[in-house]
């Protein structure tokens, strides 16, 4: 069965130091060490996952002031092993023209996806009207967002969260911009803790709202969602990893014990995503 990870950061230096004082908290809400790899081992870790990889940039110069894991770094990456499907583009809304300059560079010229928002570590709400001429211009170039929902471990346990406020990842920012520009196509990522009933809600509500399951074990998974799943959401469900948060095998594995059907599985993994995106 062909399995498409949404949702795979790079983990290489690069990516260790775009994040500034946010690794060490990582490590503490995943009890283990984060630690960088090289570029030839990330890629064997998808090979031997078998899995067909979408990078994700992360760029978080205007709110920790660090080198961004930037665009042409992860189409360069996504450019030179074939497991490396196609890549999310990262950019920061608070810098107006710019961000919407780079949007277009990253379609136009790098042919990227589309683009993953993290508005928690951004600082922003999705749904924020002086941000609505960066929608625009996504929305009239014809591609995908992604964007992360519920709570984070960056920044979980720091004083203040480092200045990051959950709020801003709340599902109805989703809502009201899926409201407002419904052509757009919206990825919502991770099972939006602690408010998955309202991000339910949201996928099932707005027609160009979908939802992947990245950064989450899924044996955790509420029982309601659980069923709805293989329900209501079956079509609008996607797999993520959110690697390398969660290994792979350990993340097959449960999904693989929820019960699911093989015709439900091939909707998850792959059909989905496909038939949304493009893939």
């Amino acid at each position: 069965m062909r399995k498409i990870d949404l949702h795979c950061y790079p983990n290489t230096q690069r990516w260790i130091d775009s994040q500034g004082p946010y690794p060490e908290a990582l490590a503490a809400y995943w009890h283990r060490e984060w630690k960088a790899k090289t570029e030839e081992e990330v890629v064997e870790e998808f090979q031997a996952a078998g899995i067909d990889a979408v990078l994700v940039a992360l760029d978080l110069r205007t709110t920790i002031n660090t080198v961004p894991c930037d665009n042409d770094y992860v189409a360069g990456m996504r450019d030179r092993h074939d497991c490396i499907i196609q890549a999310w583009g990262a950019i920061e809304p608070a810098l107006g023209q710019m961000a919407i300059d780079e949007a277009k560079h990253a379609i136009h010229d790098l042919k990227m996806l589309g683009f993953h928002f993290h508005p928690i570590m951004q600082h922003f709400s999705v749904d924020d009207q002086r941000y609505y001429p960066l929608w625009e211009e996504i929305n009239a170039m014809k591609v995908p967002v992604m964007i992360d929902v519920g709570m984070t471990g960056m920044g979980a346990g720091l004083p203040g969260g480092h200045g990051a406020k959950t709020r801003h990842a709340h599902p109805a920012s989703i809502d009201n911009l899926a409201a407002d520009f419904p052509n757009l196509t919206i990825i919502m990522a991770h099972p939006g803790y602690p408010w998955i009933d309202e991000t339910t809600v949201c996928a099932l509500h707005k027609g160009n709202v979908f939802w992947e399951m990245s950064g989450w074990a899924p044996k955790y998974l509420p029982e309601a969602l659980k069923r709805d799943i293989r329900g209501r959401l079956k079509d609008k469900v996607m797999f993520g990893s959110d690697y390398p948060s969660i290994p792979h095998d350990r993340l097959f594995k449960e999904w693989g014990e929820l019960g699911y059907s093989d015709e439900m599985l091939e909707k998850f993994f792959h059909g989905n995503a496909e038939r949304v995106l493009g893939l």
